[in-house]
């Protein structure tokens, strides 16, 4: 079984201690690469580190919403300077939050949408964060101009909702959220779209599946992913893993061995 991990943060303090130790239990669930998410300035930098040292690392760089009242033309050129490296697979994470509101909406949006010509200037998709900002994220989606090379990340909307993102091209990144039994929203979505416009993630160390939920997330825990979206589906693991690698490849512009084409 070859999978790929497309958000997580493993950059992050969390794995400070045992960083190797997971890394090296990631590959042997199967995870064959593993996206670090970079969602400021002082994580770009880590997260860049952390590719360097280890191959089977891609990197995505961005603003994160939380953090929209920094952006600027520095900044920018900033996610644009780091996203030359050969690392650097997409922008993100970028959109819209209004959970934490740590910036108008009008900031926010405006972030958004410039990181979104960004990511089309240097022909790399980019990564969707949004919450509790559901409709504003697709009207600005809509603004930016569709079809769009993106993923939805943490999807947890609703089948009429999944739908509206796919017809603006799309995809559906499918994490922990999807191995709770309460999520019937989800579990819907996960059995009715086209299994070419899934991708796994873990956001890790966030969002743990059961049967590890309330512990730290982390890569290995794709499995109980993967095996949930095949219960899903009624079909194997083997199909859900071998068609939502293909489909990060392709979204990422990943090589069959994981490194950047």
């Amino acid at each position: 079984m070859r999978l790929v991990d497309t958000h997580c943060h493993l950059d992050l303090e969390a794995f400070d201690e045992d960083r190797a130790q997971v890394l090296a239990r990631a590959r042997a669930s199967g995870v064959e690469r593993i996206l670090v998410v970079g969602f400021a300035p002082e994580r770009w930098e880590s997260a860049l580190r952390l590719a360097q040292s280890e191959p089977d690392v891609a990197v995505a760089v961005g603003l994160h919403p939380t953090e929209a009242a920094r952006y600027n033309d520095e900044v920018e050129a900033g996610i644009r300077e780091a996203a030359m490296s050969p690392s650097v697979c997409a922008i993100g994470e970028i959109g819209l939050d209004y959970h934490w509101m740590t910036a108008p909406a009008e900031v926010q949006r405006r972030a958004f949408l410039r990181q979104i010509a960004l990511a089309r200037e240097m022909d790399l998709p980019f990564i969707v964060h949004q919450r509790d900002a559901a409709e504003d994220t697709l009207d600005a989606l809509q603004e930016a101009g569709p079809p769009h090379r993106g993923v939805m990340h943490c999807f947890t909307g609703d089948l009429t909702y999944a739908e509206r993102c796919l017809a603006m091209g799309m995809y559906l990144g499918i994490g922990g959220a999807v191995t709770f039994r309460k999520a019937t929203d989800l579990h819907e979505v996960v059995r009715s779209v086209p299994l070419d416009r899934l991708v796994l993630e873990t956001d890790a160390p966030y969002m743990t599946p059961s049967p590890h939920r309330g512990k730290r997330n982390e890569p290995s825990y794709l499995r109980f992913i993967v095996e949930r979206v095949a219960e899903l589906r009624d079909t194997s693991v083997e199909e859900v893993a071998e068609a939502t690698t293909a489909n990060a490849a392709r979204l990422f512009n990943l090589d069959i061995d994981g490194r950047a084409a």
